[in-house]
């Protein structure tokens, strides 16, 4: 795989939609750019540039940002990687969504920085020099930088900026293997409606979530207009530590098209707020779930197997993955009296229109839930005679 050239002009001209932008690898060396980047991007890109969601927990929506809001989150992300002094970026992450578009076309522009694009798991790396690197990540770059060690080695160091997703368990074999004096992983929490809205530095214990300096939580978002009153930065802004539904207010905010600009957004997430500033993240609303960046509603996905797989009880359950952060496992109980044959239920499910297919099939004789009827993430161990999961 070669890293074709192309100009400043070209890629912005473009745009971050083109597949000529998003499906081929390529190089832009934006420190040999004889032109402003500020310059640029006012000239080449729209006013407006449109995102869409992915479509997988109800219709694709457009949402609409501005070449301003774009320019300045661009800004904070590259603030998250100037402390590491980067001399060059490799980026995983598609222009076509928006975090690729803010990370891999535009940081490297706030940055002035040389940056490889690279849009497939298998392929060459880009060539040397070593030296230090930032490094534009999606669920499966951990997995296709630890079958690349000997070019990982041979850098001096590495920033990744990771987003999409939760982190797939790949980052820590990474990051150990690497070596934690040479890597580090920034996490950027955010959305297509929102943009950026916080980011931390990753680590093995959770550390808690940093709002973006233009972000504010909104722990009332169906009464007061005033945003949350400052507090203590440690202790939890709930004294109980509840869970919140996370709602927040920035300029950055996303437009429906003809629309005005989103004055807050409540996301799918639930997060325990630790003062103002900062949150702990627990899981989300409704049970949606990211795989691979895509929303993917159990409930709904729940729904469509019961109308095909003669059972007592289903349920499918995200699990750690090393290379998409999470992926799905589906259980099934038999009906009573009956058996079910994980060929037949596979089939059944291979046949079915789903959002994300489950990766592996298992006959449980009960299914563990909770006192509201969701099944928990620990679920009760194959019976002896069910045999091993597929």
């Amino acid at each position: 795989m070669s890293y074709p050239e192309l100009s400043p002009q070209e890629v912005l001209a473009a745009g971050p939609a083109a597949s000529g932008v998003n499906d081929r690898p390529w190089l832009v060396r934006w420190d040999r750019s004889g032109d402003d980047a500020v310059d640029l991007v006012r000239r080449l890109l729209p006013p407006a540039l449109d995102f869409h969601t992915s479509g997988t927990t109800g219709p694709s929506e457009c949402w609409r940002r501005t070449r301003e809001q774009l320019w300045e989150e661009a800004g904070m992300l590259a603030a998250l990687l100037r402390p590491h002094r980067p001399e060059a970026v490799l980026s995983f992450a598609p222009p076509r969504h928006v975090y690729g578009a803010l990370a891999t076309l535009l940081v490297p522009a706030r940055l002035g920085l040389p940056v490889w694009y690279r849009p497939h798991f298998f392929g060459a790396m880009p060539p040397p020099p070593g030296g230090r690197w930032a490094v534009i990540a999606v669920p499966w770059s951990f997995s296709a930088l630890r079958r690349k060690r000997p070019w990982v080695d041979a850098r001096e160091s590495l920033a990744v900026l990771h987003s999409t997703a939760m982190l797939p368990s790949a980052a820590a074999g990474f990051v150990q293997e690497a070596g934690r004096e040479r890597v580090s992983v920034t996490e950027v929490f955010g959305s297509t409606e929102t943009g950026g809205i916080a980011w931390r530095r990753w680590g093995p214990d959770d550390p808690r979530w940093n709002l973006f300096d233009d972000v504010e939580l909104d722990l009332d978002p169906g009464g007061s207009d005033d945003p949350v009153s400052p507090a203590d930065p440690v202790a939890p802004a709930d004294p109980a530590g509840r869970d919140v539904p996370l709602t927040v207010r920035s300029p950055r905010l996303a437009a429906r098209p003809g629309l005005a600009p989103l004055d807050r957004w409540q996301t799918d997430d639930l997060v325990q707020p630790c003062g103002a500033r900062r949150f702990r993240f627990s899981g989300r609303r409704g049970r949606l779930v990211k795989i691979n960046g895509r929303r993917v509603d159990l409930g709904a996905l729940e729904r469509s197997l019961r109308d095909v797989i003669d059972c007592a009880d289903l349920a499918c359950v995200p699990v750690a993955d090393d290379l998409s952060g999470e992926h799905l496992e589906l259980y099934v109980v038999p009906p009573p009296g009956g058996s079910l044959d994980r060929a037949r239920v596979r089939a059944l499910v291979a046949a079915r229109d789903l959002t994300a297919q489950p990766r592996q099939v298992h006959v449980v004789d009960r299914i563990d839930r909770s006192g509201a009827g969701l099944p928990r993430r620990i679920l009760p161990t194959l019976p002896a005679d069910a045999g091993a999961a597929t």
